[in-house]
């Protein structure tokens, strides 16, 4: 039997594939399993979305190759998105790059700038994606933890200078999955100057740029001087939209960086389906309008969740931003340990820190995936697990 290689022999265990196992048998025993780990809540996608699926589907030129060029109008619709939200100026034809889901962007950004030797700074614990495509590539991830005493940041000024001069690119994701950290400007100010120094791609992970709340607006690293210099930044219509299997994200950032992102997508991907990409652009040209419902709803889901989690005994921080909760795990218990309790005793998912990198040892992550009513139930049964 042929072997693997070496590359794929370092890459961990993706998160939650063992938990859906253990789901079907305790479900098959009858339990009622409320499901919090996955970052997908089962909500309705624009209706705008689904009627411009069903009006371009059907369409002969939107059954044929999309290649990285795209739909033209989906381009469109996110350049002005970008300026609509952000204040961002970009060329639809060179600044910006449709994507099969923005995970689709962030895995393959290193098969252009990692090579055997170089390092890419990657938070820990974070998006496993960043680890697997940097290790696949023959690249060296230098795991960053993330502590509460740094609020959650890379603290850039303490990297190791040998690091440093092999980094080729610095990922970056604010607002965070899975700590609900935001970034200061000031420091996406100082991660700009970091790069532009040190002749480092900067890849911020904006997968949450519309998850805040409070009156709190997360920021685009392209709107700081500099940034466009240094920085290519990914979006999805994922969490927003509600349309995490629709697979559509984009890149938009240094023109160049853009060129070589489309250059390696060329060798792995023909393009995601047309009418998909009507759809997205029927979704960003009516964001305005849908998006604060969505993100309210979201947002009662956060108070409902932390109100109860307290109630329940846990050490809750309210977050500003993103669709979780980033729970300590009382009592020193390893978080594996308590997801695979909380599972077994109370029929709960919820995702362990571990699973997305040893910096998140000590927490496990709530998704706001359920509604009001079954947010507290699950508080309820968590709180048996520590009681």
């Amino acid at each position: 039997m042929p072997k693997t290689n070496a590359r794929f022999g370092a890459l961990p265990p993706f998160p939650l594939a063992e938990m859906k196992a253990m789901r079907r048998k305790i479900e098959a025993a009858g339990v009622d399993v409320i499901d919090l780990g996955a970052g997908d809540a089962p909500l309705d996608p624009p209706d705008v979305a689904v009627e411009r699926l069903g009006e371009t589907a059907h369409l002969k030129s939107h059954s044929r190759y999309a290649f990285q060029v795209g739909l033209p109008s989906f381009r469109d619709a996110i350049a002005a998105f970008m300026q609509r939200r952000f204040g961002v100026t970009v060329d639809p034809t060179t600044e910006v790059l449709p994507l099969i889901g923005s995970k689709d962007g962030l895995a393959h950004l290193p098969f252009a700038y990692i090579g055997t030797g170089d390092a890419a700074v990657i938070p820990d614990p974070g998006y496993q994606s960043y680890l697997g495509s940097v290790t696949l590539a023959g690249g060296e991830p230098w795991l960053v933890p993330l502590r509460p005493q740094n609020d959650f940041l890379i603290p850039l000024d303490e990297l190791p200078t040998d690091v440093v001069d092999r980094t080729r690119i610095l990922y970056l994701n604010y607002p965070n999955n899975p700590t609900t950290a935001v970034a200061p400007d000031e420091y996406l100010k100082e991660a700009i100057r970091f790069c532009a120094h040190h002749d480092v791609v900067l890849a911020h992970d904006n997968a949450y740029s519309e998850f805040g709340f409070d009156g709190y607006r997360p920021r685009s690293i392209l709107e700081f001087d500099g940034a466009r210099e240094v920085a290519v930044e990914f979006h999805s219509l994922s969490k927003t939209f509600n349309m995490t299997g629709w697979r559509l994200g984009w890149a938009v950032g240094n023109a160049e960086m853009i060129a070589a992102l489309t250059k390696v997508k060329t060798f792995m991907d023909t393009g995601q389906f047309m009418a998909v990409q009507a759809a997205g652009a029927a979704a960003l040209e009516n964001a305005d309008a849908w998006v604060p419902g969505n993100i309210g709803l979201f947002q009662k889901r956060r108070d409902c969740a932390a109100a109860a989690l307290t109630s329940a005994g846990f050490d809750i921080t309210v977050p500003k931003a993103t669709m979780y909760l980033w729970v300590p795990v009382p009592g020193g218990e390893r978080s594996e340990v308590f997801a695979t309790r909380a599972l077994e005793q109370e029929g709960v998912i919820v995702l362990p820190g571990a699973a997305l990198g040893a910096g998140g040892e000590g927490f496990f992550r709530i998704a706001l995936t359920v509604d009001g009513e079954r947010l507290e139930e699950a508080a309820r049964r968590l709180g048996l697990v520590v009681s």
